[in-house]
């Protein structure tokens, strides 16, 4: 997608000229209490939270009426209270004004996920060596995160195994028997078994207002994210817009990378009904991934990686009181050269604050 390039330079000069206005007109009004009309920024509430957040998310292209390219993932987040938070987070948060915005309130997570990679025709014992190679990857992670009333930072770093190691192939053809699907039969030629690891970087900016129309609010979710390793290896910038209620209670719901991701925590403003629908596009300038570059020190399958990615997602949320459930489309433009048209999956997660 050649407009990739373009959004994502566009994109970062937008978010990096905008944050320092939007978070001074956002403390202004949390500081006069200024009536919600048209065009108000709406006052966030930023106590401490005794509740941590546990949350599962699955993907599944069969959302999207095929099986192919990124076919299946989930991932299990717990994110921490902020109330009370031990010191030596506190303590990280607070030097790293980088990424980390200043007099955030600091959270820690632990994460723990599979995504599973196939090509277009997974009946073929010897795949196209053309097309998308056989993959999976099992990680975990751990991260750190600070945020604002208007601004998010976090740190995540990942460790996994991509491989048979990954057990790709006895998740898909276990849950393809018991659904009486035909399996995929050409894992034999998967990628082969590598420790991976990734450290993300992930910045994010909240700016939500009053439509004057009692509780219906509107809100841009800019965001920059970078990741470093020898799983995936990419810069990118996007921006998501958000229509409902409750806007303050999350920076967007939580995705599997590389895709926009949001908050996997939530802190409603009261344990009522909350809602939104949203949608948003991100570019990627992508220096390396694995499950197309393949292996990085061993022979095996590997294809012709287009470096410049594109996303478009839309949605909906609903809270209730400590409970979030969120649904989301994906459509990603064309990730190697040989690859007939883009991709399209969709995610659900299910969040509980405890």
């Amino acid at each position: 997608m050649r407009f990739g390039a373009v959004f994502s330079l566009a994109c970062l000069g937008a978010t990096l000229a905008l944050p320092a206005a939007a978070q001074t007109t956002g403390l202004a009004a949390d500081q006069t209490g200024l009536s919600p009309v048209r065009g108000t920024p709406v006052p966030a509430v930023r106590t401490p939270d005794p509740r941590g957040t546990i949350s599962l998310m699955v993907d599944n292209d069969l959302f999207a009426g095929t099986d192919k390219n990124y076919t299946s993932g989930f991932q299990l987040d717990w994110r921490s209270p902020s109330y009370d938070p031990p010191r030596w987070l506190s303590a990280v948060t607070g030097r790293m004004s980088l990424i980390f915005p200043e007099g955030g309130t600091p959270r820690w997570g632990l994460s723990l996920g599979q995504n599973i990679f196939t090509p277009s025709d997974t009946l073929r014992r010897n795949p196209d060596p053309k097309d998308r190679p056989y993959a999976g990857w099992l990680f975990g992670s751990i991260s750190l995160a600070s945020y604002t009333a208007t601004s998010y930072g976090a740190i995540e770093l990942q460790m996994g195994i991509v491989g048979p190691g990954a057990l790709g192939r006895e998740t898909q053809n276990g849950v393809h028997r018991l659904l009486n699907i035909d399996r995929a039969y050409g894992w034999d030629h998967q990628l082969k078994d590598e420790f991976g690891v990734n450290l993300i970087l992930a910045r994010q900016w909240r700016w939500n207002y009053e439509t004057g129309i009692s509780g219906l609010q509107y809100g841009f979710v800019p965001n920059l994210t970078a990741s470093l390793g020898n799983v995936y290896t990419y810069a990118s910038a996007g921006m998501m817009v958000r229509l409902g209620s409750n806007l303050n209670a999350d920076f967007g719901p939580p995705r599997t990378r590389p895709a926009q991701s949001g908050s996997a925590f939530f802190q409603p403003e009261s344990d009522g009904f909350g809602w939104y629908i949203f949608a948003g596009v991100e570019g990627r300038a992508v220096a390396r991934n694995i499950f197309l570059d393949g292996n990085t020190w061993r022979d095996g399958p590997r294809v012709d990686r287009i470096p410049m990615v594109g996303d478009v997602n839309l949605g909906f949320a609903l809270m209730w009181q400590r409970t979030r459930l969120t649904a989301t489309y994906t459509i990603r433009s064309r990730e190697f050269e040989a690859q007939g048209n883009g991709l399209q999956y969709g995610s659900v997660a299910v969040a509980f604050r405890f």
